[in-house]
């Protein structure tokens, strides 16, 4: 059996080796879409993080059995496609639950403490200056009694839940428009968005996901609220976002991941001062990482056991 993993890099320094066991194994460390028809024509498995797979690129490998996804998130896939050339999509989920949710509370923390711009004080000798032991010359906020609105209740978002609860918050969970719920605890995205402090996206980027912060629900927000964003770009739209944060909307902004990534040339948001913005690393520990291969290595197990109905991706 033949294994091309494309855009290997995503991974960093995860050692590989393990996938060696099912065979052969052919490693890219990057890949561009004009690459992927060529590089996969005689594979039997797929691994992809990023990379495009639809109907074309699948008659172009006609031994494809197998596709696996290295993150939780497959927009990138044709499902569709896959179904009618039978080739089974996997993605990994829960992977990166620690990881993400550490990356919300350490940034929300760093802007609820100003943490950038006492360092930057400190750094431009404001400090050494002060006629007192201390400086008062930005904002401390606490968490407690503040509300965490969540939008999307998956893995990720119920532990950001429990995260927020430890640090005295209250916690809204929203209903996503059209979607039918069993349970009671959700309310309307409307109430979330209109009651919380700090707003929170965890739900995957679907055709009903996209634009799904627009700035008709920026505007329903309070003036004093933080949007985070480590879900995927595209739920959340940039230019509303950008006119939001420069209007003064809301108040900050923190974002980990953009609808193009890497950006090209200078995105709108470099020039606010009111959002945080980090390159699409909320999922990378070290240790999200190792089990992201591990889910991988998993996957490709239980298809070759046979167990295809536990690993398929359908819509």
């Amino acid at each position: 059996m033949k294994i091309v993993f494309l855009e290997a890099m995503t991974l960093g320094d995860v050692d590989l080796s393990p996938l060696r066991e099912f065979g052969d194994l052919v490693v890219y460390q990057t890949n561009t879409p004009d690459q992927t028809a060529d590089r996969i024509q005689d594979a039997d498995v797929v691994i992809v993080n990023k990379t495009p797979i639809g109907e074309k690129e699948i008659i172009s490998a006609p031994n494809l059995k197998l596709i696996c996804v290295a993150a939780t998130g497959y927009n990138n896939i044709d499902i569709p496609a896959t179904l009618r050339h039978n080739v089974v999509a996997t993605n990994v989920r829960g992977y990166s639950t620690e990881s993400v949710a550490q990356h919300v509370f350490a940034h929300l923390l760093a802007v609820m403490n100003s943490v950038l711009d006492f360092q930057q004080d400190i750094r431009q000798g404001l400090w050494q200056k002060s006629p007192i032991f201390t400086m008062l010359t930005h904002p401390i906020e606490e968490l407690r009694g503040k509300a965490m609105g969540i939008i999307g209740y998956g893995a990720i978002g119920r532990r950001v839940a429990d995260l927020a609860r430890a640090f005295g918050m209250n916690v809204l969970v929203a209903k996503r428009p059209g979607v039918e719920y069993v349970d009671d605890f959700r309310v309307p995205l409307e109430t979330v968005l209109q009651e919380s402090d700090v707003v929170s996206i965890h739900t995957p980027l679907t055709p009903q996901t996209r634009n799904l912060i627009t700035m008709q629900e920026l505007k329903m927000m309070k003036p004093t609220a933080i949007l985070i964003n480590t879900a995927r770009g595209g739920i959340v739209n940039e230019m509303d976002l950008y006119n939001a944060l420069k209007d003064r909307v809301i108040s900050f902004a923190i974002v980990d991941v953009l609808e193009k990534e890497p950006p090209s040339g200078g995105h709108p948001f470099f020039e606010l001062d009111n959002i945080f913005l980090t390159p699409h690393i909320a999922w990378t520990s070290r240790q999200a990482r190792q089990k992201l291969l591990e889910g991988i290595v998993q996957n490709i197990r239980l298809f070759l056991e046979g167990r295809i109905d536990e690993i398929r991706l359908t819509k």
